[in-house]
């Protein structure tokens, strides 16, 4: 990946053949490239490069240094994709199918004290990443990187970090308690009791005349009956079913809904007595008023508050759009306690999303999401593709980062590079910039951290060697498999796996810490026990400072390619990898597990266990993440691009 001979550049001057971009000041030209998979390099003159971190950010650095903005394979990442999202009609869908310009909740106030209010997912993207496990006291098990922050009732705090040191910032410890609307409750199946309950509560006082929403349904259902009317009887022992399809039907025809206050008035004695019983079978606190104006009335009022309306929402379903509104229900006095932070010890497929409001509701808890793709938007590109395709480069960078780091308020701290866009990407190897970047850092006394998957990175081993004896230095590069037969057919043309052992080698000999992604770990094929062994040593013998190990992720496009590849070469693990991936781009979690269950004693024998959290003793970077370029091509394209 690192080669550029023989590229065309097709120059494209700011006024020759196409405007300059609105949001690009100081744009030279555009170049394009064939072999750069249609990606488009603005190149422009930089006014600042040296970026100062947000204040209150938690990340265990001050200063990035962005040479590029735009990537084919840089993202910030936090949740596993079957976690659970709020939508703003009160129901809920899996992370990862979350679609740009879906409506969700967010949340507005200050510190725990929170109001629901709608917003928009503005971005939505994916990669792997190191992952760690926070149960609830309720059981909820959440799975998100180390990076991702929740709301607590002491603040924003991230699932890892430490009270000391560069990796100070606040973190999850247990006994925590996080801020949200109360555990989700599964929705109900629209069982055959399901629908005849849904049909007693709603057509039993003339429903038709209700709602469109709840009208629509109700003729869905009918024909299930044919031509009997039974199910206007109220059962002796209804079951679980018939229970929240009565409530959602009740509630569709008699109920009401706004300032977390949930109640239903009905004049049938019988069936306030059967939505009184299915309340209670299902746990929740209740209180029956007699209506003075209407004598044969009874309305029930729900008690405990938005987490309870929210409960009752999922686990009834009703039809009708507008009873379903959490608008500005307060959510502060829902709270649940962390019982454990665990590392899985794998890096798995993590999905995030940029909203209006900043934040989004994830599996009940208050959730941060991140901001790196939403940036792309001052630059009047979108956040999703044009963050992967359009790629501004700073050509000035080194000048701009030299004369920066002269200036006498200048204190020399740590600066890290790839925490946003990668710098070692492939351009690099034509553009050059990071040989006068790291120069400029190295001759102001600055410590330097590298956070990259190009092995462009090979280039500069005797720089960053010749200046890590004057300021720390730390990087982190990709071998997933051993067998050189099976590499030349899932990567040919890439380098071999011996290539890049030597180069983990070279990056310790230069006294340079570096770490290894062993990625992505093939099913049946590069995952037994003996493979992973064998690996693992030559790692510790090259001097692999640490190890991360991530399963194979297939999402569409890469998926069909590789199953056309298994088909050809290896047929009989087809019904296997069918079995593996039938939910979806990301393994099952159950081989998630038992791979974390082969890996870590591996991982502790050869002396290669990851480190958690951001325990980090030297300004060695974090280990990189995939690109979410390299999850839209074959594997044998993620290898090589790592």
């Amino acid at each position: 990946m690192c080669s550029t001979a023989g590229v065309r550049w097709d120059r494209q001057r700011a006024g020759e053949g196409e405007p300059a971009l609105p949001g690009l000041e100081g744009l030279v030209r555009s170049v394009r490239s064939p072999e750069f998979d249609g990606v488009t390099f603005h190149e422009v003159n930089a006014r600042s490069v040296l970026n100062k971190v947000p204040t209150g950010s938690g990340v265990p650095f001050s200063w990035t240094v962005n040479p590029y903005r735009g990537c084919s394979h840089a993202c910030t990442y936090c949740l596993e994709g079957g976690t659970r999202i709020l939508l703003a009609d009160g129901r809920t869908r899996a992370l990862s199918e979350l679609k740009v310009g879906d409506a969700i909740y967010g949340t507005r106030g200050h510190g725990a004290a929170r109001r629901l209010v709608p917003t928009t997912v503005l971005a939505h993207w994916t990669t792997l990443r190191d992952a760690y496990r926070v149960t609830l006291d309720d059981g909820t098990r959440l799975v998100a990187s180390g990076d991702h922050r929740f709301l607590t009732s002491k603040g924003w705090k991230h699932v890892t970090g430490s009270k000391l040191g560069a990796a100070q910032r606040p973190h999850l410890t247990p006994g925590a308690e996080l801020i949200g609307v109360g555990r989700f409750a599964p929705t109900p199946d629209e069982t055959l009791g399901y629908r005849a309950g849904y049909l007693c509560g709603m057509l039993r006082s003339g429903g038709f005349g209700a709602e469109a929403d709840a009208a629509a349904r109700a003729l869905e259902y009918l024909p299930d009956f044919g031509a009997s009317v039974g199910f206007l009887k109220v059962p002796a022992d209804p079951d679980a079913h018939w229970r929240r399809g009565f409530l959602a039907g009740v509630f569709d025809l008699a109920g009401s809904h706004g300032r977390g206050m949930l109640s239903v008035a009905h004049d049938e004695p019988e069936i306030a007595d059967a939505f009184v019983a299915a309340l209670t079978s299902f746990g929740f606190a209740h209180q029956l008023d007699e209506v003075p104006k209407f004598p044969t009335r009874q309305e029930v009022r729900l008690l405990g508050g938005a987490g309870e309306v929210l409960r009752f929402l999922h686990l009834s379903n009703p039809a009708v759009a507008w009873k379903r509104s959490l608008d500005g229900s307060v959510i502060g006095a829902s709270r649940r306690r962390v019982e454990a932070i665990e590392p899985l010890g794998l890096q798995l497929p993590l999905f995030d999303i940029t909203t209006g409001t900043g934040d989004f509701i994830a599996d009940g808890m208050v959730s941060h999401n991140c901001f790196a793709r939403n940036t792309h938007t001052y630059l009047d590109f979108d956040a999703g593709r044009d963050f992967d395709t359009q790629v501004v480069v700073k050509v000035n960078a080194p000048q701009v980062l030299a004369a920066q780091l002269k200036r006498p308020s200048w204190r020399r701290e740590p600066v890290a590079m790839g925490t946003n866009t990668d710098p070692y990407q492939r351009a690099e190897g034509r553009y050059g910039l990071m040989p006068g970047i790291i120069t400029a850092l190295a001759r102001s006394g600055t410590p330097l951290s590298v956070l990259t998957k190009g092995t462009v990175l090979a280039r500069d081993l005797p720089l960053l060697q010749s200046v890590a004896a004057d300021v720390p230095v730390g990087l982190a590069v990709s071998i997933a498999l051993l067998d050189r037969e099976l590499q030349h057919r899932l990567e040919p043309g890439t380098p071999s796996p011996q290539a890049r052992l030597e180069l983990v080698r070279k990056a310790r000999e230069a006294g340079l810490p570096c770490s290894v992604l062993v990625a992505p770990v093939l099913p049946w094929l590069t995952d037994s026990a003996e493979a992973l062994d064998a690996l693992f040593a030559r790692l510790a013998e090259v001097g692999a400072t640490s190890v991360t190990v991530i399963p194979l992720h297939l999402r569409p496009g890469a998926r069909e390619w590789f199953g056309r590849w298994l088909a050809g070469t290896y047929p009989a693990l087809v019904p296997r990898y069918r079995e593996l991936y039938a939910k979806g781009s990301y393994v099952q979690k159950a081989y998630r597990e038992r791979l974390g269950e082969r890996v870590a004693p591996l991982l502790r024998r050869h002396g290669l266990a990851p480190k958690t959290g951001y325990e980090v003793r030297t300004p060695e970077p974090p280990v990189p993440s995939v690109s979410s370029r390299g999850e839209d091509v074959p594997p044998a394209e993620q290898l090589r691009l790592l």
